[in-house]
Order: C-alpha cells, then structure tokens, then sequence
C-alpha cells in the first residue's frame, strides 16, 4: 500500500515576487529543448537512443525508445536537465503537460518536486544555522514557539534535534503525505502534526529513541517548516525564496501552496496509474518543506550544482564549505542532512512522489555532474533507472552502478507487454527456482494494486489471491487481497481474507477496521 494551514498568510510583496519571477522569463514562445552548444544535440540522442534494452522470457532482447516507454506506462510528460562540470549542458522535455492534452512539455514546465522538497529546505535550514539562528544539535522543541513535541519515554535521554530531523534519524513518525485535492479544505501545520482534522495524516510523534535508527519521516521535516516559521516571523515560502532559490537564480521554482492561479498555465497535471488525471490537476500541500516545492530539471540541476561547488570551497551563495561538507557526510545510516549518499563518497541524491508526480535528482560531488528527472505521473519512477543508465553511459560517470532490475518492474513489464497471465506464469517459475530469498510477497502485492488502480479488477484479484497461495504466512498478503474482494463486492470473501491476516498479525488495526466496516466482528 502507498505510503508515495492554515494557509500560511503570505506577505503580498513576496507572493507578487515569486509570480514576476517565474512568468518573467517565460514570455517567448515555448520550445522542447535547450542545448548548451550545438554539439550536445548527438548526445541527447544517443542518450534516447541508449535506453537499456528489454529481455522478455525466451525471446531476444529489444531496445524501445523513450516514448515508447512513456506509452507503455501511460506517462504524459517527462522533463531531464544534465549538468557536468558544474555547468547546465542540456535539457529537454517529452510529451503533454496532461493526459490527453497537446501542451508540450518544455524545459521551463514546472512540476511538483514531492520528496526532493526536502534537501532543498535543508539547505536554508543549514544556512541559518551558520548564521546562529538557531543549533544543529538542541532540542528542536526550544526552536518550535508555543506548539511543542509531546515528550516521552523516548525522548527521556535523547533528544530530537534539527541534525537528526534532516538525517531522518529523530525518532518522528509519518513517513509522507497523500496532499489535499484542491477543493478540500487546508489545515494548519500545528494541525497536522497534531494529526488534527482536517490533517489527514496521523500525529507527528516520537516512537522510537532519538539518534539510533534512520527511518524516513516527512513528519520531522514538517517540523522544521514550524520552526523555521516562528523562528524567522516569515512564511515559508518567502524564506526559502529570500534563502535559496534567489540567490541561485532559480526562476522556475516556488514553495507557494497552493500553486498561485497566474503559475497555474505553467504547470503539469498529475496523472495517476492508468493515465488518468489527478482530478483538480494536482494536490495541495501545505507540508511545504517536506513535499511542497514546485520547479523544473534545470533548477534542481542548479540546486546540486551549487551544493557540489560549496563542497569544493567554490561558491558560498548559501552555505559554507565547511557547511555544504557536513551536508554530504553520512549523519545517519543513509543520509547527510537533507540528501540521500549512495555509493562512492561523492554521489547524493533524492527522490520525490506526490499524488500524480515523481521524480529524481542524482549528483556526484567531486565531479559536479548529474541528473534530475521530472515525470507527471505515479508511473514515471518506472523509467528512472533506464534514463540515469542511458545519461551515465553517454557521458562515462564511471562511478555510476546501475541497479539491478527488481523483480517487480521485470514482472509488471511482462504484464503489460504480454499479459497477467504470462506474469504470473514467469513469477511462478522463478519462484520455484528462488533459494536467496529475493522474492517477496511485495513484489505481487505491488502488481496487484497497480492493476486495481487501473481498473483491471479481475486480473488485480488473480494476482492477489496468487500472493497469498504462494505466501501464506505473510498478513499483508491477505489483508490486500481482503480490499480487493471489497471493491469486487464480495463481502464474505473481503471478511475471510481480512480475519486470517487479523490471525496472522493481532497487530492489524487496518484489518479490525475494514472488518467493522464490513459488519463482521473482528
């Protein structure tokens, strides 16, 4: 299952701003494609033309092109901006802004940055801390104004601090937000880390001892947002205006929820699984730190680019070097303060899902190369790897290792070129072949509510119910396949499936609850 305001009053100057800002440059007519120099046009298609190629079971591999993956996944639009040696080289956009539309996809066409909203804040957080503003390792509840962090036995000996919070490594709860349609009313950011209505997440709260597990929570950079409001007496997005996307010239990016009317024709529509809309075109975010920045390829390329400058001591726009090391040097488990670190020393990154939008930034440091890749659907992590792989292999970042492809996306491929049946039957196979244990019942489950979500009911329930055949100890197993048989309206098949995964796990609060709904006792 997916995971992925009071509306700040914003200071008329800086809202004005922000819109000037943005539709300034945007007055020419639209193109697909900006080069750094004529040259990078072969290697744009080389880079189209090297996607990895696809091994179907028992026939020969076959290369597709890019908009053939697009069609295949239902993705409307995508943009990719690459940069190398600190410098912007090329970007371009593919498809519409929304599904069945005929608006192109241009390198300035803003999308919502989800998760990557993230790294981008933690930059002004750190920025302010250098200039005393406020610590990097008090407890963040001195920084927070009148609304504080419950307390606990958690917290007892260690405390949540804005280091742990932009490592993911504070102990906070909430892993990320579905957003608001835009019709819905908005809370306030006290509300929803009260989880109070209209919040539609659970309380932002302490369950496990600060410092001693990464755990990923948009909750704790909620929290920031929070402080960095009352600490600075400004809205959030004129913080991070005045702190980060001015100073680096970033005039396609804004933190504004909701998205200002006169940025509206600017922006992509968010599409879901089966290449629908987002109704209302997107959601709303008041989460803004941790999901709320709307932007293009080209800026986030910008973004790292200044980050791997600061690190080499060759920029101090926002951070110093002293700063911008701290930011690329593992706090936690997986994370620096704000980036992902992956592989070699010098490779950040950060992904980024909100309803109808994912997307990629991926940088080396030492090289100042890398990648950002925006999509306008829930389907566009699909081709992430193929694109990174194809831009890594034109412009030889040796330190790049693709990944290995999961079992679920070589399983959904085969489904969608050959049918649920041929997936099950190759699932089924390697199955009996798996001695590693590499296979989970995740992999099933995933494909089952891809399907449901496109309206291919009968098929999503045949992958289901093959899930808890060949994994019949696994409670979310059952528990999915319960909500499948409820949307099929089969109550009496949802209540056995929804009892044996309560059987499974006694821990299942979302079993007991489907099970009042459905007039059964638990």
């Amino acid at each position: 299952m997916r995971p992925p305001l009071h509306r700040l009053a914003l200071v008329t100057l800086a809202g004005c701003t922000g819109v000037a800002l943005l539709t300034a440059a945007d007055t020419r007519k639209p193109t697909t494609e900006w080069m750094a120099r004529p040259s990078e046009a072969a290697r744009i298609a080389r880079v189209e033309a090297g996607l990895p190629t696809v091994t179907l079971p028992g026939e020969k591999p076959m290369r597709l092109p890019l908009e053939r993956w697009m069609e295949l996944y239902k993705i409307p639009g995508v943009s990719v901006a690459v940069f190398e040696k600190n410098a912007l080289v090329w970007a371009k956009g593919y498809g519409v802004k929304q599904a069945g539309g005929t608006d192109p996809v241009t390198p300035d066409t803003l999308f919502q940055a989800a998760s990557i909203s993230k790294p981008v804040t933690a930059l002004a957080a750190l920025h302010h801390a250098e200039a005393r503003k406020w610590s990097l390792d008090a407890n963040i509840n001195d920084t927070l104004g009148t609304w504080k962090l419950p307390e606990n036995e958690y917290t007892k000996t260690e405390k949540v601090t804005l280091r742990r919070l932009l490592s993911h490594s504070a102990g906070t709860t909430v892993h990320g937000f579905p957003g608001y349609a835009v019709t819905d009313p908005l809370p306030t950011v006290e509300q929803v880390l009260d989880g109070a209505k209209p919040a539609n997440t659970a309380p932002v709260r302490v369950d496990i001892v600060p410092g001693t597990k990464t755990r990923y929570s948009g909750g704790g950079t909620t929290l920031v947002q929070l402080m960095m409001v009352n600490q600075l007496k400004k809205p959030f997005p004129q913080i991070m205006r005045e702190t980060v996307l001015a100073p680096l010239g970033l005039k396609h990016s804004t933190y504004e929820q909701p998205l200002p009317a006169a940025l509206a024709p600017m922006a992509a529509a968010g599409t879901r699984f089966g290449g629908e809309s987002v109704e209302g075109k997107w959601h709303v975010y008041p989460e803004m730190a941790a999901a709320g920045l709307w932007t293009t390829p080209s800026d986030l390329g910008r973004v790292a680019i200044e980050v791997s400058k600061a690190r080499a001591g060759k920029s101090t726009r926002v951070l110093s070097q002293a700063m911008a090391k701290q930011m690329l040097t593992k706090q936690s488990e997986s994370f620096g303060l704000g980036f992902q670190l992956e592989g070699d020393k010098d490779r950040f990154l950060h992904g980024g899902s909100n309803e109808g939008f994912q997307c990629l930034l991926i940088a080396f440091a030492d090289s100042g190369s890398g990648v950002a890749i925006m999509t306008n659907s829930d389907s566009g992590g699909l081709l992430f790897d193929r694109i990174v792989s194809s831009v890594a292999a034109e412009y030889g970042w040796k330190s790049y290792v693709p990944r290995p492809e999961n079992f679920f996306i070589q399983m959904d491929l085969l489904a969608r070129l050959k049918g649920t049946d041929a997936a099950l039957a190759w699932y089924r196979s390697m199955k009996r072949d798996d001695t590693s244990g590499k296979l989970t019942p995740g992999d099933l489950n995933n494909l089952g509510y891809r399907l449901l979500s496109e309206g291919q009911g009968a098929d999503a329930l045949k992958v289901l119910q093959a899930n808890v055949e060949l994994y019949p100890e696994d409670a979310n197993a059952y528990d999915s396949l319960g909500e499948c048989f409820m949307k099929a309206g089969q109550k009496e098949e949802a209540i056995a499936s929804y009892k044996k995964s309560l059987e499974l796990d006694s821990k299942n609060t979302n079993a007991v609850k489907m099970l009042e709904k459905l007039g059964a006792k638990p």
